[in-house]
């Protein structure tokens, strides 16, 4: 059943991270950037699971790229293009939308936590 549970999740999870990283590239964001500040809403990204998903995103031109080599290190800074906030605005629609039924679907299952 844990097997089972853990793919489910992994699922789940899928999708709401892609909004998630959406939601934080409305600033321009480095890699090491992103995944602090996910973090710190609560929400653990493996880098071999973000970058992967920033290549997609700039990809599937939802994000843009840049370079910053003013510091020592340079830094891959990503941002929303114009298109990406479209995007990202209709999914961030959709979320509240599938949460407000889902919230209804789930109603009244209070009791089935408490075993």
């Amino acid at each position: 059943m844990a097997s089972l549970l853990d793919t489910f999740t992994t699922e789940l999870r899928r999708g709401t991270l892609t909004l998630a990283v959406l939601s934080q590239l409305r600033t321009p964001q480095y890699g090491y950037s992103l995944v602090q500040r996910l973090e710190d809403a609560g929400v653990t990204i493996e880098q071999s699971t973000l970058y992967p998903l920033l290549r997609r995103l700039e990809k599937q031109e939802l994000v843009t790229s840049s370079w910053d080599t003013t510091e020592s290190r340079p830094r891959k800074y990503y941002v929303l293009s114009d298109y990406g906030i479209e995007v990202y605005k209709q999914l961030k629609d959709e979320w509240k939308e599938m949460t407000l039924e889902l919230k209804s679907l789930l109603k009244g299952d209070e009791d089935l936590e408490s075993d």
